[in-house]
Protein backbone atom coordinates (compact mmCIF):
# COMPACT_ATOMS: atom_id res chain seq x y z
CA UNK A 1 0.00 0.00 0.00
CA UNK A 2 1.18 3.08 -0.44
CA UNK A 3 3.56 4.69 2.14
CA UNK A 4 1.99 6.60 5.22
CA UNK A 5 0.02 6.19 8.11
CA UNK A 6 -3.13 5.55 9.96
CA UNK A 7 -4.94 8.17 11.87
CA UNK A 8 -8.25 6.57 13.03
CA UNK A 9 -8.15 8.71 16.17
CA UNK A 10 -9.56 11.62 14.49
CA UNK A 11 -13.04 9.78 13.22
CA UNK A 12 -12.80 8.28 17.12
CA UNK A 13 -12.98 11.96 18.57
CA UNK A 14 -15.83 13.43 16.43
CA UNK A 15 -17.86 9.90 17.18
CA UNK A 16 -16.88 10.15 20.61
CA UNK A 17 -17.56 14.52 21.63
CA UNK A 18 -19.45 15.44 18.57
CA UNK A 19 -22.65 13.08 19.83
CA UNK A 20 -23.88 9.64 20.23
CA UNK A 21 -22.82 7.72 17.51
CA UNK A 22 -26.13 6.23 17.28
CA UNK A 23 -28.06 9.62 16.89
CA UNK A 24 -28.08 12.06 13.91
CA UNK A 25 -27.14 15.51 14.06
CA UNK A 26 -30.97 16.05 14.75
CA UNK A 27 -31.38 13.59 17.12
CA UNK A 28 -33.14 11.16 15.30
CA UNK A 29 -31.58 7.55 15.60
CA UNK A 30 -28.50 7.02 13.16
CA UNK A 31 -27.43 3.52 11.67
CA UNK A 32 -23.58 2.94 10.79
CA UNK A 33 -22.88 0.86 7.71
CA UNK A 34 -19.06 0.01 6.71
CA UNK A 35 -19.20 -0.07 3.14
CA UNK A 36 -16.36 -1.67 1.44
CA UNK A 37 -15.79 -2.34 -2.30
CA UNK A 38 -13.76 -4.05 -5.04
CA UNK A 39 -11.48 -6.25 -2.79
CA UNK A 40 -10.33 -8.12 -6.03
CA UNK A 41 -8.06 -10.88 -4.13
CA UNK A 42 -5.73 -12.93 -5.58
CA UNK A 43 -5.03 -16.39 -5.08
CA UNK A 44 -1.06 -15.90 -5.21
CA UNK A 45 0.72 -12.85 -6.34
CA UNK A 46 -0.43 -9.42 -5.67
CA UNK A 47 -2.31 -7.70 -7.83
CA UNK A 48 -0.07 -5.69 -9.80
CA UNK A 49 2.99 -6.93 -7.67
CA UNK A 50 1.55 -5.08 -4.24
CA UNK A 51 -2.54 -4.94 -3.53
CA UNK A 52 -3.60 -7.95 -1.66
CA UNK A 53 -7.03 -7.12 -1.12
CA UNK A 54 -7.57 -9.37 1.68
CA UNK A 55 -4.96 -8.08 3.69
CA UNK A 56 -6.73 -4.37 2.70
CA UNK A 57 -10.14 -5.47 3.51
CA UNK A 58 -8.87 -6.80 6.98
CA UNK A 59 -6.96 -3.42 7.33
CA UNK A 60 -10.10 -1.43 6.79
CA UNK A 61 -12.07 -3.16 9.33
CA UNK A 62 -8.84 -2.76 11.86
CA UNK A 63 -9.23 0.86 11.11
CA UNK A 64 -12.78 1.44 11.75
CA UNK A 65 -12.23 -0.32 15.06
CA UNK A 66 -9.45 1.63 16.06
CA UNK A 67 -11.71 4.53 15.12
CA UNK A 68 -14.66 3.95 17.47
CA UNK A 69 -16.96 3.20 15.01
CA UNK A 70 -19.93 0.96 15.97
CA UNK A 71 -21.63 -0.29 12.71
CA UNK A 72 -24.70 -2.33 12.34
CA UNK A 73 -23.69 -3.78 9.18
CA UNK A 74 -20.38 -4.72 6.41
CA UNK A 75 -21.27 -4.95 2.92
CA UNK A 76 -19.15 -5.43 0.86
CA UNK A 77 -20.14 -4.45 -3.11
CA UNK A 78 -18.50 -6.91 -5.74
CA UNK A 79 -15.32 -7.68 -6.69
CA UNK A 80 -14.54 -9.61 -4.27
CA UNK A 81 -11.70 -11.71 -6.23
CA UNK A 82 -9.42 -10.46 -9.36
CA UNK A 83 -10.88 -12.19 -12.33
CA UNK A 84 -9.30 -15.56 -12.98
CA UNK A 85 -8.69 -15.78 -9.29
CA UNK A 86 -11.75 -17.86 -8.06
CA UNK A 87 -8.96 -20.04 -6.14
CA UNK A 88 -9.24 -17.09 -3.68
CA UNK A 89 -12.41 -17.71 -2.62
CA UNK A 90 -11.49 -20.17 0.38
CA UNK A 91 -9.31 -17.80 1.99
CA UNK A 92 -11.54 -14.89 1.17
CA UNK A 93 -14.61 -17.02 3.00
CA UNK A 94 -12.87 -17.38 6.22
CA UNK A 95 -11.10 -13.24 6.43
CA UNK A 96 -15.41 -12.65 5.92
CA UNK A 97 -16.13 -14.74 8.51
CA UNK A 98 -13.02 -13.93 11.04
CA UNK A 99 -14.75 -10.15 10.55
CA UNK A 100 -17.86 -11.03 10.81
CA UNK A 101 -17.60 -12.93 14.36
CA UNK A 102 -14.65 -9.84 15.53
CA UNK A 103 -17.37 -7.53 14.92
CA UNK A 104 -20.30 -9.32 15.86
CA UNK A 105 -22.39 -7.80 12.87
CA UNK A 106 -23.61 -9.09 9.66
CA UNK A 107 -20.97 -8.42 6.82
CA UNK A 108 -22.93 -8.87 3.25
CA UNK A 109 -21.17 -9.14 0.16
CA UNK A 110 -22.60 -9.57 -3.27
CA UNK A 111 -20.96 -10.34 -6.81
CA UNK A 112 -19.05 -7.91 -9.27
CA UNK A 113 -17.94 -8.81 -12.44
CA UNK A 114 -14.78 -9.81 -11.64
CA UNK A 115 -16.57 -12.77 -9.62
CA UNK A 116 -17.82 -16.56 -10.46
CA UNK A 117 -21.20 -17.19 -9.75
CA UNK A 118 -20.05 -21.05 -9.24
CA UNK A 119 -17.21 -20.65 -7.45
CA UNK A 120 -18.32 -18.34 -4.79
CA UNK A 121 -20.59 -20.47 -3.64
CA UNK A 122 -18.55 -21.39 -0.49
CA UNK A 123 -18.85 -17.83 0.39
CA UNK A 124 -21.64 -16.68 3.58
CA UNK A 125 -25.05 -16.25 2.06
CA UNK A 126 -24.06 -17.36 -1.89
CA UNK A 127 -25.72 -20.71 -1.25
CA UNK A 128 -26.85 -21.80 -4.31
CA UNK A 129 -30.88 -21.12 -5.08
CA UNK A 130 -32.98 -24.27 -4.17
CA UNK A 131 -33.55 -26.02 -7.30
CA UNK A 132 -31.93 -23.75 -9.00
CA UNK A 133 -28.08 -24.16 -10.82
CA UNK A 134 -24.52 -22.99 -9.73
CA UNK A 135 -24.53 -20.14 -12.15
CA UNK A 136 -28.19 -18.74 -10.92
CA UNK A 137 -28.49 -15.22 -9.85
CA UNK A 138 -29.19 -15.61 -5.50
CA UNK A 139 -30.75 -12.26 -4.66
CA UNK A 140 -31.56 -12.31 -1.24
CA UNK A 141 -33.28 -9.91 1.40
CA UNK A 142 -31.87 -9.73 5.20
CA UNK A 143 -33.07 -7.81 7.79
CA UNK A 144 -30.46 -5.54 10.24
CA UNK A 145 -32.04 -3.70 13.00
CA UNK A 146 -34.85 -1.26 11.78
CA UNK A 147 -33.61 -2.08 8.05
CA UNK A 148 -34.10 -4.31 4.90
CA UNK A 149 -30.80 -5.20 2.98
CA UNK A 150 -31.78 -6.30 -0.35
CA UNK A 151 -28.85 -7.97 -1.82
CA UNK A 152 -28.64 -7.58 -6.12
CA UNK A 153 -26.26 -9.90 -8.42
CA UNK A 154 -24.95 -7.62 -11.09
CA UNK A 155 -21.84 -9.89 -12.01
CA UNK A 156 -22.98 -9.92 -15.79
CA UNK A 157 -23.53 -6.18 -15.80
CA UNK A 158 -27.47 -6.15 -15.55
CA UNK A 159 -29.28 -7.52 -13.13
CA UNK A 160 -31.92 -9.23 -15.80
CA UNK A 161 -35.18 -9.81 -15.99
CA UNK A 162 -35.92 -12.83 -13.52
CA UNK A 163 -34.21 -10.89 -10.74
CA UNK A 164 -35.98 -7.02 -11.82
CA UNK A 165 -39.26 -9.75 -10.91
CA UNK A 166 -37.98 -10.56 -7.59
CA UNK A 167 -37.21 -7.42 -6.78
CA UNK A 168 -40.35 -6.23 -7.70
CA UNK A 169 -42.08 -8.76 -5.15
CA UNK A 170 -40.04 -8.40 -2.77
CA UNK A 171 -40.22 -4.38 -2.48
CA UNK A 172 -44.32 -4.62 -2.43
CA UNK A 173 -43.65 -6.44 0.99
CA UNK A 174 -43.13 -4.18 4.10
CA UNK A 175 -39.96 -4.11 4.72
CA UNK A 176 -39.00 -7.11 6.95
CA UNK A 177 -41.96 -9.34 5.94
CA UNK A 178 -39.29 -10.92 2.87
CA UNK A 179 -36.64 -9.95 4.90
CA UNK A 180 -34.57 -13.56 4.77
CA UNK A 181 -35.88 -14.81 1.56
CA UNK A 182 -33.96 -15.63 -0.88
CA UNK A 183 -30.96 -18.35 -1.38
CA UNK A 184 -28.61 -18.18 1.90
CA UNK A 185 -30.39 -14.52 3.22
CA UNK A 186 -27.45 -14.62 5.69
CA UNK A 187 -25.36 -16.08 7.96
CA UNK A 188 -24.33 -13.89 10.77
CA UNK A 189 -25.34 -12.07 13.76
CA UNK A 190 -28.13 -9.69 13.96
CA UNK A 191 -29.94 -11.16 10.55
CA UNK A 192 -33.16 -12.68 11.69
CA UNK A 193 -36.00 -13.85 9.10
CA UNK A 194 -38.76 -13.55 11.67
CA UNK A 195 -37.85 -10.20 13.18
CA UNK A 196 -41.19 -7.54 13.34
CA UNK A 197 -40.79 -5.27 10.34
CA UNK A 198 -38.03 -2.92 9.39
CA UNK A 199 -39.85 0.21 9.33
CA UNK A 200 -36.87 2.37 8.16
CA UNK A 201 -36.48 1.15 5.02
CA UNK A 202 -34.53 -0.65 2.50
CA UNK A 203 -31.15 -0.34 1.40
CA UNK A 204 -30.55 -2.12 -2.20
CA UNK A 205 -26.68 -3.07 -2.43
CA UNK A 206 -25.46 -4.17 -5.88
CA UNK A 207 -21.78 -3.54 -7.71
CA UNK A 208 -22.98 -1.70 -10.99
CA UNK A 209 -24.13 1.41 -10.17
CA UNK A 210 -27.54 2.80 -12.19
CA UNK A 211 -25.64 5.26 -13.67
CA UNK A 212 -21.78 6.40 -15.24
CA UNK A 213 -19.07 7.54 -14.51
CA UNK A 214 -18.21 11.04 -15.00
CA UNK A 215 -14.54 9.28 -16.35
CA UNK A 216 -15.34 9.52 -20.44
CA UNK A 217 -13.96 5.83 -20.29
CA UNK A 218 -16.25 4.10 -17.70
CA UNK A 219 -19.63 6.78 -18.67
CA UNK A 220 -21.05 3.65 -19.72
CA UNK A 221 -20.04 1.28 -17.59
CA UNK A 222 -23.06 1.26 -15.17
CA UNK A 223 -25.73 -1.09 -15.11
CA UNK A 224 -26.74 -1.99 -18.83
CA UNK A 225 -30.71 -2.59 -17.33
CA UNK A 226 -30.56 0.79 -14.57
CA UNK A 227 -33.87 2.00 -16.11
CA UNK A 228 -35.65 -0.90 -15.58
CA UNK A 229 -34.55 -1.06 -11.94
CA UNK A 230 -35.27 2.77 -11.34
CA UNK A 231 -38.71 2.12 -12.72
CA UNK A 232 -39.00 -0.90 -9.90
CA UNK A 233 -37.45 1.09 -6.97
CA UNK A 234 -38.95 4.49 -7.54
CA UNK A 235 -42.02 5.48 -4.98
CA UNK A 236 -40.52 2.20 -3.00
CA UNK A 237 -39.54 2.50 0.44
CA UNK A 238 -35.77 2.20 -0.83
CA UNK A 239 -33.84 4.86 0.71
CA UNK A 240 -30.26 3.94 -0.74
CA UNK A 241 -28.15 2.18 -3.02
CA UNK A 242 -24.79 0.78 -2.50
CA UNK A 243 -22.57 -0.14 -5.20
CA UNK A 244 -18.80 0.39 -6.70
CA UNK A 245 -17.08 -0.87 -9.79
CA UNK A 246 -16.15 2.60 -11.05
CA UNK A 247 -12.86 2.74 -8.04
CA UNK A 248 -14.22 6.38 -7.20
CA UNK A 249 -16.44 7.76 -4.92
CA UNK A 250 -19.40 9.09 -6.76
CA UNK A 251 -22.75 10.03 -5.04
CA UNK A 252 -25.99 10.71 -6.87
CA UNK A 253 -30.17 11.26 -6.30
CA UNK A 254 -31.69 9.10 -8.83
CA UNK A 255 -35.48 8.98 -9.35
CA UNK A 256 -35.24 10.32 -5.52
CA UNK A 257 -33.35 7.53 -4.39
CA UNK A 258 -29.33 8.32 -2.67
CA UNK A 259 -26.89 6.28 -4.40
CA UNK A 260 -23.51 6.11 -3.50
CA UNK A 261 -20.78 4.63 -5.32
CA UNK A 262 -18.08 3.68 -2.93
CA UNK A 263 -14.27 3.53 -3.20
CA UNK A 264 -12.52 0.54 -3.83
CA UNK A 265 -10.03 -1.47 -1.16
CA UNK A 266 -7.99 -2.51 -4.40
CA UNK A 267 -6.62 1.11 -6.05
CA UNK A 268 -8.15 4.24 -7.20
CA UNK A 269 -8.74 5.57 -10.49
CA UNK A 270 -6.88 8.12 -11.85
CA UNK A 271 -9.47 10.46 -12.77
CA UNK A 272 -6.96 12.63 -15.39
CA UNK A 273 -6.17 9.98 -16.79
CA UNK A 274 -5.03 10.30 -20.79
CA UNK A 275 -7.68 10.18 -22.98
CA UNK A 276 -8.78 6.56 -24.15
CA UNK A 277 -7.03 5.08 -20.96
CA UNK A 278 -7.86 3.90 -17.72
CA UNK A 279 -5.37 4.31 -15.21
CA UNK A 280 -4.82 3.14 -11.45
CA UNK A 281 -3.09 4.56 -8.59
CA UNK A 282 -2.31 2.80 -4.90
CA UNK A 283 -4.96 4.00 -2.79
CA UNK A 284 -7.05 1.81 0.13
CA UNK A 285 -10.58 3.82 0.88
CA UNK A 286 -13.51 2.28 1.95
CA UNK A 287 -17.06 4.49 2.55
CA UNK A 288 -18.68 5.00 5.70
CA UNK A 289 -22.65 5.29 5.31
CA UNK A 290 -24.54 7.06 8.05
CA UNK A 291 -28.61 5.92 7.92
CA UNK A 292 -31.65 7.85 9.37
CA UNK A 293 -34.95 9.48 9.38
CA UNK A 294 -33.44 12.33 8.17
CA UNK A 295 -31.45 11.08 5.20
CA UNK A 296 -28.56 9.25 4.12
CA UNK A 297 -24.94 10.23 3.81
CA UNK A 298 -21.65 8.85 2.49
CA UNK A 299 -17.95 9.62 3.94
CA UNK A 300 -14.75 8.23 2.08
CA UNK A 301 -12.31 7.00 4.16
CA UNK A 302 -8.76 6.60 3.00
CA UNK A 303 -7.37 3.50 5.00
CA UNK A 304 -3.83 4.59 5.13
CA UNK A 305 -2.55 8.89 3.93
CA UNK A 306 -0.01 10.74 4.66
CA UNK A 307 1.02 12.31 8.12
CA UNK A 308 -1.14 15.51 9.10
CA UNK A 309 0.21 19.02 8.82
CA UNK A 310 -1.71 19.68 12.27
CA UNK A 311 -3.24 18.15 14.89
CA UNK A 312 -6.22 20.36 17.08
CA UNK A 313 -8.15 19.47 19.85
CA UNK A 314 -11.64 22.07 19.43
CA UNK A 315 -14.07 21.72 21.87
CA UNK A 316 -17.78 21.04 21.17
CA UNK A 317 -18.92 24.29 21.13
CA UNK A 318 -16.04 25.07 18.16
CA UNK A 319 -17.45 22.25 16.02
CA UNK A 320 -21.12 22.59 16.75
CA UNK A 321 -23.50 25.48 14.51
CA UNK A 322 -23.58 28.80 16.52
CA UNK A 323 -27.30 29.29 16.95
CA UNK A 324 -28.85 32.66 15.89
Amino acid sequence: MTAGRSHPAGLAHLAGQMMPASLSPTGSRRSTVLHLSDVHATAAAPLYGVVDGITRMCAASDYARAAGLEPEAIVISGDLIERGNSAAYPALRDALLDVEDSWGVPVLSVLGNHDDRAAARVLPGHQAPAGGHAEDASPRAVRVGEWRFVLLDSSTGALGVEQLAWLEAELKLPAGAGAGTGAGAGTGTGISADSPLAPSGTVVVMHHPPLGSPLPMLARAGLRDAADFLDIVEGTDVRAILCGHFHHPLSATMRGVHVSAGPALAYHQVMDAEPGTVSGFDRSMFSLVHLSADGVSASSVGVEHPAPLFTLTPTLSQLSPVSS
